[in-house]
């Protein structure tokens, strides 16, 4: 039995996990590499792909795919492990965003991403764990919006043939048009607490969302905290200008955004929100979310 398992999403990247598994095949192979393939054919699917591969003892689980694969198989790893010591994770980037390997220092590009597994060297990582008061937990490796944030993913979905930053800018700029929320919300970090309209709640493990927005900059997924952005509610011009400065990381010294950390944080908002949970929308319509950091939990070849 190999003691590699590689988790293929096709349908990531627009369909790129499809159309780039050949060359994948190939340039693993190309290293020396013995590995089962496998393929998902519907949400949810590499969870279990990922519980199966610890139970059968393999030693390292590969992701095909983007943010949302990744964070399927890191919960797959999460549940059936408890500690680092078990089942290491890889990553191969072909989603749209891929802010988890990029956050972890893995190569966008494949051949060197397959150089990294091929290589091996690993380091433990941190790992967050969300609940909303709608829907069950779930763990994230990179990051938690609220609000301004996850209603830019719902629209990303609407918009084809595109992926990377420019999908993702075009989001945010008819985000920008339909949509302006910003509800009273109470934010508890550890043993503070900010109370106040808000537009917009990210809590980090990571410090880049959407492909080229860096919410967090300078935030480290091995240093024991969640970073947060915060945006108070600003109007729209304002926002517009935001868009360059978050796509730079120099947003953080103006005075409607807050830069926070901690290790455990509360969301609670007086009207419906919307979150996403590394890039996948998660607690739609919900009213509070509990975020907690996890030190030191999950080994990843990086």
């Amino acid at each position: 039995m190999s003691k590699i398992v590689v988790i293929l999403n096709p349908t990531a990247g627009r369909g790129a996990g499809a159309r780039m598994s050949p060359q994948i095949t190939e340039c693993l192979r190309s290293h020396g590499l013995d590995f089962q393939l496998v393929a998902t054919s519907a949400p949810g699917d590499a969870v279990a792909l990922a519980r199966d591969a610890v139970a059968q003892g393999r030693e390292t689980v590969v992701v095909v795919g983007g943010d949302g694969t990744a964070n399927e198989v890191l919960n797959g790893l999460m549940q059936a492990q408890n500690g680092p010591s078990g089942t290491v994770m890889g990553v191969l980037p072909v989603g749209t965003g891929n802010d988890f390997a990029f956050g972890t220092g893995i190569p966008l590009d494949l051949e060197e991403a397959c150089r990294v597994i091929a290589r091996g060297q690993s380091r433990v990582l941190d790992v967050g764990r969300v609940c909303a008061d709608n829907e069950e937990p779930l763990y994230f490796g990179n990051g938690v919006g609220i609000g301004f944030d996850a209603m830019c993913n719902i629209e990303s979905r609407k918009v084809q043939r595109l992926r990377g930053t420019l999908l993702y800018l075009v989001a945010v700029i008819r985000t920008l048009a339909l949509y302006y929320e910003a509800p009273q919300t109470t934010i508890r970090i550890d043993e503070q607490e900010l109370a106040q309209p808000s537009l917009m709640v990210t809590v980090m493990n990571g410090y880049r969302m959407g492909g080229g927005f860096y919410m967090t900059p300078g935030s480290r997924m091995d240093d024991g905290l969640l970073d947060l952005c915060i945006a108070a509610k600003v109007n729209r011009s304002k926002m517009v200008a935001f868009v360059p400065r978050f796509m730079r990381g120099t947003h953080i010294t103006d005075s409607d955004i807050t830069m926070a950390q901690g290790r455990q944080v509360t969301v609670v908002s007086e009207s419906p929100w919307a979150g996403h949970v590394d890039g996948e929308i998660y607690g739609l319509g919900a009213r509070r979310f509990e975020i907690e950091l996890l030190p030191q939990r999950l080994r990843v070849i990086c």
